[in-house]
């Protein structure tokens, strides 16, 4: 069992930034793919970003790249999203997602996650 337990979202004016961190309980998060959704209100939940296991390889939503960066520590087993030049239609519940048992892939799809935080609500207001 997994408890994934996320903080850093708020309330943000657009070309602002915020860092969503997101801890993961046990022993094996080594082992454990990690990533970030968001779901805008009335909207789909969509992959943000996801990384390896190592943290070396990473993939954005087209609508986030170069702003947002993924990264995690295995040390502490934490993963993070620093999000830069925050935009209005960033505004959504943002979820932390665990994979257990993975290999060293870049897992897209939420159907592949078997664990998720409770959310954490980024609000971009003009």
């Amino acid at each position: 069992q997994v408890q994934l337990v996320e903080s850093g979202g708020g309330l943000v004016q657009a070309g602002g930034s915020l860092r969503l961190s997101c801890t993961a309980s046990g022993r094996t998060f080594a082992t454990t793919a990690m990533a970030w959704f968001r779901q805008g209100h009335g909207k789909e939940r969509e992959l943000v970003a996801v990384t390896d296991l190592n943290g070396e390889l990473t993939k954005y939503a087209d609508s986030v790249k170069g702003r947002f960066s993924i990264s995690r520590d295995n040390a502490k087993n934490t993963v993070s999203l620093q999000m830069n030049s925050l935009k209005l239609e960033d505004t959504a519940v943002y979820y932390c997602a665990a994979k257990t048992g993975a290999d060293n892939f870049l897992y897209i799809a939420s159907e592949w996650y078997n664990y998720w935080g409770q959310g954490t609500q980024v609000t971009v207001s003009s």
